[in-house]
């Protein structure tokens, strides 16, 4: 009878093999980390400007098609700006603020331009941060006009 570790080793070098591969090949846990400050307060402050813009979405029908449609769309518009407008206070990238500018601009006509068409008087003009936030956040709550 021939002993039976010669069969063993072998054995337990390739189910050693096969159990190292599987936990290389698993993939690194993410770490968490809490945001800067300046990410928390953008995170925040746009989840607000996003459930702004929803409940202002939620318009009851008048029964005019172009009146409700224009309900429903100026708090769409309005929300897009009110998130621009937190770029500009937040972000860094040039290109992605000069297209929050354009954003603001664009959007604001749009709505001119929807409540021109039904008649309704025009929401007074804003304006909009040019510069980023410093340390410290502003914080604002613009007022979605209703037509």
């Amino acid at each position: 009878m021939q002993p039976r570790t010669p069969l063993i080793a072998p054995l337990f070098a390739a189910c050693l093999c096969l159990f190292t591969t599987q936990i290389s090949a698993a993939p690194p846990k993410p770490v968490e980390h809490a945001p800067p400050p300046a990410e928390s307060a953008f995170l925040a402050e746009n989840a607000m400007a996003m459930d702004r813009m929803m409940a202002a979405m939620d318009a009851k029908s008048t029964g005019d098609v172009d009146r409700d449609f224009v309900a429903m769309m100026v708090p769409h518009h309005q929300g897009a700006i009110d998130m621009a407008q937190l770029v500009l206070q937040y972000g860094r990238n040039e290109q992605i603020r000069r297209l929050a500018q354009e954003i603001i601009v664009t959007q604001q006509q749009e709505i001119a331009a929807m409540y021109l068409a039904i008649g309704a008087p025009l929401p007074p003009p804003t304006s909009a941060p040019t510069k980023p936030a410093n340390a410290t956040p502003h914080h604002h709550s613009p007022q979605t006009a209703r037509p």
